[in-house]
């Protein structure tokens, strides 16, 4: 595993551990390296309408998640600075969603990533996303910390992702 590709499995494994809203709508991180994401997340019956199809507000912060994981692999705390969705097909209840962010560019302390919403197994495009990023100066890991992280272990991977 090269160095940067630790440093972003890190950063995701720091950054999932204090993400409270990943965490209480059953996101989970199925692959992460540097520049790029994939979350999953299973839709559950509040995230829907009252036409039950998916709330537009879900599938996009499954995509500005998938977003934020991306930015954030090189080591430097990233916020958006821009965002927007197209959304395409509907999903529903019981949907499992994977949300993938590629970074498409960096220039100075900004970057352009798209993100491509899709239906597990079928792999149906339900939302495209781009965002704009922008750097802070801080450090996603912090110092003090035995490995500069925090763990949170089985974080990543394709595990189950369940709505709690």
């Amino acid at each position: 595993m090269s160095d940067a590709t630790e440093v972003a499995r890190r950063c995701a494994e720091a950054m999932y551990a204090r993400d409270r809203v990943a965490q209480d709508l059953g996101m989970r991180i199925a692959e992460v390296a540097p520049g790029r994401a994939r979350l999953r997340m299973t839709l559950g019956d509040t995230m829907v309408n009252g036409f039950g199809i998916a709330h537009g507000g879900y599938l996009f912060l499954l995509a500005d998640s998938a977003f934020a994981y991306a930015c954030n692999t090189h080591g430097a705390v990233t916020v958006a600075a821009s965002a927007d969705v197209v959304f395409i097909a509907p999903a529903r209840s019981g949907d499992v969603l994977e949300a993938t962010a590629v970074e498409r560019t960096r220039y100075g302390r900004s970057g352009v990533y798209d993100v491509t919403v899709r239906r597990v197994p079928d792999g149906e495009v339900i939302a495209e996303f781009r965002g704009g990023s922008r750097t802070r100066d801080e450090r996603v890991l912090k110092e003090g910390a035995p490995d500069g992280s925090v763990r949170d272990e089985g974080v990543i991977g394709d595990g189950p992702a369940e709505p709690r």
